[in-house]
């Protein structure tokens, strides 16, 4: 049976095929060459301008392709990049076979988060250009993406007191066995050194202790300074970063993120603000799970006139009633008369007084007959008092939300479908469900900042495909070269002509 033969090893060439013949005209790693060289790198923050002593520095721009290709690639390491650049001969003709070495790779990334979050922007202008974001109905999530940093390296007071505590009863136990020796030199040598393995523990907690105390944070990770250990679902955690995403319907295009080490429940209100910025308009529904109910969110949707759909979590056990026909949530509220009505009939009335809670203002409705009534053990499990109803300054939002809820079920339906779409592909086909990353929420940012970058150019390529996604680059860059041989009749070789032209992701206009 004959198999296909390769070619030897040793064979030469008549005709010598250059690194640019070796690259298909339909390879997408020429659409990654166009897409960086229409970016103002320098408008963006990457650092262009280096001195002349020294050894040359690698341009923003060769670094800026090897990163997208190595994550378009599923590629982050950039010690896997470095290799690359070696082996790969798309990374060769890509960066015209360059060989950075693994740190001036790492430092890029390291050095440029907010470069990079423009990079990402850039991405979604060019998704507006081809009519792929609606700006009407988007929906925002959050995923939690694991940190170089072990729960064990992860410290809140109550671990540290538990430490010290076992160390106090194991250096107890040692100082009363080193009182017993009675001449057994060795002995009594061994005991000295674990008590002094043991206080130097001691100490070390103490240190962090004081590290914790002057953060004015819960806990405190050592690893990864800003990393926080995190509720990933159900009782399970993990120290981690918090990466918050807005994705529009249309397409499942991703147009804003931010990395936070915080829970969901502030986060709505920022980002709706960052969303109708992007959008330049408040024309639009937002959609979000129950982790972003939070009445001070609503309120400040509310100021910034946009639509919210928002899940309404459930009643939590304390704030239920014997009978759950008795909850609040069936007591009418009469805002003319600012009282409620329970199942009973009886009016509860407030004297008017604000009350300061920790997040909140609120007030207190009670009924002077409330003791008297024959519903009372199904209403209040209090033995003293009668039903207690709390009213924050909130209120007014949230129940205007429960009603949107209940009215426009079929478009919250979709908003999983939409949002968990990209982490769908980062985390399950790509398997970014780790930042890389080390030392601080910036450089996680620049990392989860490069999955949006690589998500977004897969995302329009596979819509619009690769041919016209070519062009449309191709023309940019022609139009560019035809506008400065115009400034360059107009104005003369030696004029200065920088600040003449603003580009914005290939959208550029004269200034």
């Amino acid at each position: 049976m004959k198999y296909i033969q390769g070619q030897s090893r040793n064979q030469t060439s008549l005709f010598p095929v250059s690194l640019d013949q070796s690259i298909s005209i339909d390879n997408e790693v020429r659409v990654i060459d166009l897409f960086v060289n229409n970016l103002p790198l320098k408008e963006f923050g990457f650092k262009a301008d280096f001195v002349e002593n020294g050894r040359p520095a690698y341009h923003p721009v060769d670094l800026l392709k090897l990163f997208i290709y190595g994550y378009l690639n599923k590629i982050r390491s950039s010690r896997d990049l470095e290799k690359e650049c070696k082996r790969n001969i798309e990374v060769m003709w890509l960066l015209c076979n360059l060989h950075p070495d693994h740190n001036t790779i790492s430092n890029f990334r390291r050095d440029n988060p907010k470069a990079i979050k423009k990079v990402f922007r850039a991405t979604v202008e060019i998704a507006k250009n081809f009519e792929l974001i609606g700006g009407k109905l988007i929906a925002g999530d959050s995923t939690k993406f694991r940190a170089q940093n072990s729960k064990k390296n992860n410290y809140n007071q109550k671990k540290i007191d538990r430490h010290v505590s076992y160390i106090d009863k194991k250096l107890e136990e040692y100082n009363k066995q080193l009182a017993e020796q009675d001449g057994d030199e060795d002995n009594k040598k061994l005991i000295q050194e674990e008590i002094k393995k043991h206080s130097d523990r001691k100490e070390q907690y103490k240190q962090i202790e004081n590290q914790l105390k002057e953060s004015h944070e819960a806990q405190v990770s050592t690893s990864d300074p800003e990393s926080r250990q995190m509720i990933i679902r159900n009782n399970i955690t993990e120290v981690a970063y918090n990466a918050q995403s807005t994705v529009d319907e249309k397409h499942n295009i991703p147009i804003d993120y931010k990395v936070t080490n915080n829970n969901d429940s502030k986060a709505m209100g920022n980002m709706l603000r960052r969303a109708k910025t992007i959008l330049r308009s408040n024309e639009f529904t937002a959609l979000y799970d129950k982790g972003f109910h939070t009445g001070s969110e609503f309120k400040t949707a509310h100021d910034l006139g946009v639509n919210v759909l928002v899940a309404v979590p459930g009643i939590p056990g304390s704030s239920q009633s014997p009978d759950p026909a008795y909850n609040v949530g069936n007591f009418k509220y009469d805002k003319e008369n600012d009282c409620y009505t329970c199942p009973e009939g009886k009016s509860l009335t407030s004297t008017g007084t604000w009350y300061q809670g920790k997040n909140y203002r609120f007030k207190q409705y009670k009924a002077s007959d409330c003791k008297a009534c024959p519903a009372r053990p199904l209403c209040t499990s209090s033995i003293k008092n009668g039903k207690l109803v709390q009213r924050s300054e909130y209120t007014p939002y949230i129940e205007n939300n429960k009603h949107a809820i209940e009215n426009n079920k079929d478009t919250y339906r979709k908003r999983q479908a939409i949002v968990e779409h990209p982490y769908g592909t980062i985390k399950r086909q790509w398997g970014f469900s780790y930042i890389l990353t080390k030392k601080g929420i910036d450089r996680a940012e620049s990392d989860v900042g490069f999955m949006f970058i690589a998500y977004n150019l897969r995302r329009i390529m596979n819509i619009i495909g690769y041919k016209a996604f070519r062009e449309y680059l191709q023309g940019i860059l022609l139009h560019i070269s035809f506008i400065f041989c115009q400034l360059k009749l107009i104005f003369g070789k030696n004029e200065r002509r920088k600040n003449l032209i603003k580009f914005q992701s290939g959208i550029f206009t004269l200034t």
